[in-house]
């Protein structure tokens, strides 16, 4: 399936689309990295972008062992990092998105050393989302997603454990010999493709590992408009992945039935008068819940804007979760797409630089 050798160390696969604000950025991170450029490949995997991210990519062309610059026609973050892992050839690979802080400068000496101490197939990183600089709204966002409220309990995201681990949430670095055993990602996901690559991994029983020394801080989204698209995505992605495995995912089935009994109870409150007054106990106790739990993280955190934002954030994370989730029910039921364990096969048009 692949070149087996290959005069590169690592490849970087970065999925993008009009990132202009920050690819410069990333990519000055990644070129500042202790680590020989003429050792590492990066490729950039760009979905149409309009807003010059093009153009800034390029004038990076001679800064790597070798830079490409793909089209992504499809345009999804699947999509990209396939065009990424068939257009590459070194031993390991990792996915970086196009505005993240990386925290240490020795990033790409650690992901080769702990593939070559650990073995591993896979290795798993955490990715909190308190990169420096942010304002007091991305802040309170980043905090209040990394909280027990805001996100998953037990994610490894948010660990600082090492050791071997189901990479199921946190997988982002791969060896070649890995796409060949269970493919690539699946096109048919908007979001959550890595949280299905990963499973597959798990579920192939191949080794995976843990370690905060590969950690990369996202961004959190920095309004309430854009938080709400990426919550519904996951969601969404969330549910299509429930599907094609035949899993339960308990988190993602709450938010989803709990959009649907405040649904339910607000349309049965217009018919039946005593209704509205459950509705509004049911409307009181959760924003007592938000409202406690912001004050909580305000007061942990020493950040005033979790309790400023906190009523606006959690709502936003709840319902974007469960409206996605839900609308991936529509989905199934009217049959508008189709989930597949196939390899999936894509065309890229490759741009060398």
């Amino acid at each position: 399936m692949f070149e087996k050798k290959s005069k590169f160390d690592l490849t970087v696969i970065m999925p993008v689309y009009n990132e202009a604000k920050y690819i410069g950025q990333t990519l000055d991170q990644l070129y500042q990295q202790d680590y020989p450029m003429d050792k590492i490949e990066v490729v950039v995997a760009d979905g149409g972008s309009t807003d010059g991210t093009r153009e800034v990519v390029e004038s990076y062309k001679n800064r790597f062992g070798s830079l490409k610059l793909l089209e992504n026609p499809i345009k999804k973050p699947s999509s990209g990092r396939n065009a990424g892992v068939k257009n590459s050839t070194a031993p390991y690979t990792v996915v970086i998105d196009g505005h993240v802080y990386l925290p240490s400068k020795n990033l790409f000496k650690d992901i080769i050393e702990t593939f070559k101490t650990t073995e591993a197939d896979c290795l798993c990183r955490p990715q909190p989302l308190l990169p420096p600089d942010l304002n007091e709204f991305e802040l309170a966002v980043g905090l209040s997603r990394g909280s027990f409220l805001g996100h998953k309990p037990g994610s490894e995201i948010y660990s600082d454990f090492e050791g071997e681990v189901d990479p199921t949430s946190s997988g982002g670095m791969w060896t070649r010999e890995t796409f060949e055993k269970i493919g690539y990602f699946d096109e048919q996901f908007d979001a959550c493709e890595d949280v299905d690559f990963n499973y597959r991994v798990w579920k192939s029983k191949l080794k995976s590992y843990l370690s905060p020394k590969l950690t990369i801080f996202y961004y959190p989204r920095s309004t309430l408009k854009g938080l709400w698209q990426q919550m519904f995505r996951y969601g969404l992605g969330r549910f299509r992945f429930s599907r094609k495995h035949n899993l339960t995912s308990p988190i993602q089935w709450i938010a989803g039935a709990g959009v649907l009994f405040f649904a339910i109870l607000l349309l049965l409150s217009f018919m039946f008068t005593p209704v509205f007054g459950l509705f509004k106990n049911a409307v009181g106790l959760y924003m007592l819940l938000v409202i406690f739990s912001s004050a909580y993280l305000a007061v942990s955190k020493k950040h005033l804007g979790c309790l400023l934002f906190g009523a606006l954030i959690f709502p936003t994370i709840h319902f974007g979760l469960g409206i996605g989730f839900l609308a991936g029910i529509l989905e199934k039921f009217t049959g508008t797409t189709g989930l597949n364990n196939n390899r999936n096969r894509i065309d890229v048009n490759v741009i060398q630089l």
